[in-house]
């Protein structure tokens, strides 16, 4: 049974912008739509109705949403070109009594978006932080994906650069947890072509325009998808879920162990077999996709075959 003491410090907490400890200064992370702007929360709207300053991205795209629901608030550009110097802007305001709502251009700010030097000033000068939860697109497309969704890792962004983006990947192979990314449309067929070099024959999503007009799920293996895309390019915003090797059972944990060594000894032997070469020609090119030197490739090849390396 929850005490009446208890109960009156929760209702505190809970109290909002309109509230005596919001006149203090307060931060609100407000989630704003993934797509369809029929997706945000009463609470949502309320708190951006209520702020004094709104910090956005970009702010014509914040204003769509502000005038779609009739909301006239002062904005401010908030992006990571401007974080450092604007975060202090505002929170000074917010030591003044200001209520700030940040707010990203889809989705839960901080979540793969700027955000982070100003919550970590807020939490330094004792300004509350309180989250305006709503869509995300990580959630949606967990929940639509089909893949083992118990356990997950979230990654991000993967590195544009390919040899980058494959060392990131070879570092993930063996996790035995379903692999969530955000990826460019630009960039999709070839991360799901290193994903399928490295990880294996996985099952895997790609997510495009989640709650939008053209909303679209691709299911296959990594290979599958590799083809897809490679013959129909995609457009739009994307997630991709890759599901653990084999459906991640304790077996396949301990098989896929030695993944990341055989991603690049088997991109060696792939190179070898396309282009018909000897395998210096397949360690150079290796090298140059995983980001590495010639010869940090070579004694690579060297110790992953089990052969002395050179002093």
């Amino acid at each position: 049974m929850i005490d009446s003491r208890r109960m009156r410090r929760m209702s505190t907490y809970r109290q909002d912008a309109s509230t005596s400890t919001a006149r203090k200064g307060c931060l609100y992370l407000v989630a704003t739509p993934i797509g369809n702007l029929e997706d945000i929360t009463l609470r949502a709207l309320r708190v951006l109705k209520e702020a004094d300053v709104i910090a956005c991205e970009d702010t014509r795209h914040t204003l769509k949403l502000l005038n779609y629901y009739e909301i006239r608030k002062r904005l401010v550009s908030y992006h990571e070109h401007n974080e450092a110097r604007r975060a202090a802007e505002l929170a000074d305001e917010m030591e003044r009594g200001a209520i700030v709502a940040l707010v990203s251009d889809a989705g839960m700010p901080m979540i793969s978006d700027p955000g982070q030097e100003l919550i970590r000033i807020c939490i330094e000068r004792g300004i509350p932080v309180a989250p305006v939860p709503g869509a995300s697109a990580v959630v949606a497309a967990l929940a639509a994906c089909g893949l083992p969704v118990e356990e997950f890792v979230f990654a991000g962004f993967l590195p544009a650069r390919q040899g980058e983006r494959r060392r990131a990947l070879e570092k993930l192979a063996t996790e035995t947890r379903t692999l969530i990314f955000y990826e460019a449309p630009h960039r999709i067929a070839g991360m799901i072509e290193d994903a399928a070099a490295l990880l294996g024959e996985r099952q895997a999503v790609v997510a495009r325009e989640i709650t939008k007009v053209h909303e679209e799920f691709l299911r296959g293996t990594l290979r599958e998808l590799a083809a897809e895309l490679r013959e129909h390019p995609l457009r739009g915003e994307m997630t991709v879920l890759i599901g653990p090797a084999n459906g991640g059972s304790a077996e396949d944990a301990a098989a896929i162990d030695a993944r990341p060594r055989a991603g690049f000894m088997e991109r060696i032997l792939e190179i070898q077999k396309e282009q018909g070469g000897a395998h210096k020609a397949a360690i150079k090119q290796a090298a140059r996709e995983f980001g590495i030197t010639h010869r940090e490739a070579y004694q690579r090849w060297l110790r992953e075959r089990g052969e002395p390396t050179e002093s």
